[in-house]
């Protein structure tokens, strides 16, 4: 039993069966423990000055890996989000005030770990009038300010779809401008009673319309059909999303939503495959794959899909894809290791 946010108690009743573990995981969601010489040395870095990130307090599986190509993601806005998603592990109630010197923090946090991208996401913060525009925004100005040759990619919530405040976000100049859609109509609801399929979509069309390279994420195994899948597919791409990251669904505790169904490493391929096909510049597609995974790489190759020069100060985000070697939760590597 768990509280809404405002205050009812949701008695949650599950049907168990075999087929549907409550813990056991199949064997290809594993990730491999791979420390490089970046991870090793953004590690003690983190650990000497205090710093946080979303990837080490998260248990981010990709950690190894991300931090190895320096990219690291960061959390805005306080621990606790204004609204409830059936899914997510952050806690749900009345925020703190905003930490007005937040935006700089991070910005040295980004600057002292040499990051070639940063992520940087957070809670809804519908208590505040501008529901967390101006934080958004700032931080990632200040990321600029403090560091010319990083690239910033901006998660947003949905800001209640107001124009004026998606056309300040957009003004803050992302690299990519990232809301995730997560989950199919039939259950959208269900998952995210504060969020309204349509109106997420008409924000990734918004951020389209204002230049942006756009980008969202699809979460398997919620209660979703492969049809379904593939319906969302086509919504997002004709709202306007440019990248796709396409995962499995984790479940963070036995009060959030059980798994409905372990998603096979071949099916993200075929949905790769068919997102491609659809007209994806980028797609990133495994049960591992989390929407900030190689998020520098799918920047890149949607610009130069796009046509658009890549800025010299940004330019070795696009060589870096050459040296990075494979990506190592894409469901695509995984078959191949298996083979």
């Amino acid at each position: 039993m768990t509280l809404a946010p405002e205050g009812r108690k949701l008695l949650r009743v599950e049907q168990r069966n075999a087929a549907v573990p409550v813990e056991r995981k199949p064997e290809w969601i594993k990730a491999k423990v791979q420390m490089g010489p970046e991870f090793v040395g953004l590690k003690n870095l983190v650990k000497k000055e205090g710093l946080h990130t979303v990837c080490e307090e998260a248990g981010c599986p990709n950690i190894f890996e991300c931090w190895e190509d320096k990219e690291a993601t960061f959390l805005i806005g306080g621990s606790e989000c204004t609204r409830r998603c059936d899914f997510c592990q952050i806690d749900t109630g009345k925020p703190s005030p905003v930490d007005m010197f937040e935006p700089t923090k991070v910005a040295r946090s980004v600057q002292s770990m040499q990051l070639r991208y940063a992520t940087v996401t957070g809670v809804a913060r519908d208590d505040l009038a501008d529901e967390g525009v101006w934080l958004y925004a700032e931080t990632v100005r200040k990321i600029h300010e403090l560091n010319p040759g990083t690239g910033v990619e901006l998660l947003i919530p949905d800001f209640s779809g107001k124009p004026e405040h998606i056309k300040a976000i957009c003004d803050s100049r992302p690299e990519v401008f990232a809301h995730n859609v997560e989950t199919v109509p039939r259950i959208f609801k269900r998952i995210r009673p504060a969020f309204r399929y349509e109106r997420s979509l008409d924000v990734i069309t918004q951020g389209r319309d204002l230049g942006m390279v756009t980008k969202s994420n699809l979460i398997l195994g919620m209660g979703e059909t492969r049809e379904e899948i593939s319906e969302a597919l086509k919504d997002l791409h004709e709202a306007g999303c440019d990248l796709i990251t396409i995962t499995q669904y984790l479940r963070p505790s036995e009060r959030h939503l059980p798994v409905d169904r372990w998603v096979k490493p071949q099916e993200f391929v075929d949905l790769q495959h068919e997102a491609e096909e659809i007209g994806f510049l980028g797609v990133m597609s495994g049960p591992l794959v989390r929407s900030s995974y190689r998020a520098g790489r799918l920047w890149a190759t949607a610009m130069r899909k796009k046509g658009r020069d890549i800025p010299a100060e940004l330019a070795h985000i696009a060589d870096g894809i050459q040296d990075s070697g494979t990506t190592r939760q894409e469901a695509s590597t995984l078959l191949a290791a298996h083979s």
